[in-house]
């Protein structure tokens, strides 16, 4: 699909974006977590547009289809969250993963961040490998930065070294 843009976030897509998170963790992955539980989704700006760290949308025909960040924990170091995408974009014949990590991987490169971390739940097995064929290698919890913010579903844990 040729007209998936990748833009940095706008508050005009706030509402597309939390209903874009929450359904993929509750309905496609029963992920027991409200939109309560994540203040970050409420202050996106405040959240991840801070210091190093950026919010990207994958948007098609002017809706939101995916979305990723990156928070700057300092150190030269960054935390990939909020990575998610529409299911009918995602795969090779859309690409809409790999276009949001290529944005935010190269945000990090300009911006002297040399390594990203990023922490997913055990459930989401094509995360795993997507991640896995983009060269992140799973470390334990203990190999985490300690200014690595944790969430609460987060099992399984990834850096990138750039």
């Amino acid at each position: 699909m040729k007209n998936i843009r990748i833009i940095e976030y706008s508050a005009n897509y706030q509402e597309e974006i939390i209903d874009l998170i929450l359904g993929i963790q509750r309905d496609e992955f029963q992920v027991s977590i409200t939109k309560e539980d994540q203040p970050d989704l409420s202050d996106i700006h405040g959240f991840y547009q801070q210091g190093k760290g950026n919010f990207w949308l994958a948007v098609y025909d002017n809706q939101v289809i995916g979305t990723i960040a990156l928070v700057d924990i300092g150190n030269g170091q960054g935390a990939l969250r909020k990575m998610f995408v529409k299911a009918a974009f995602r795969g090779s014949n859309c690409n809409t993963g790999y276009q949001l990590l290529q944005q935010l991987i190269a945000w990090a490169k300009t911006q002297d961040i040399a390594e990203i971390y990023l922490g997913t739940t055990e459930k989401f097995l094509a995360a795993h490998r997507f991640y896995e064929k983009n060269n992140f290698i799973q470390l334990g919890k203990s190999e985490l930065p300690a200014a690595f913010p944790v969430m609460k579903v987060d099992t399984r844990f990834y850096q990138l070294k750039l």
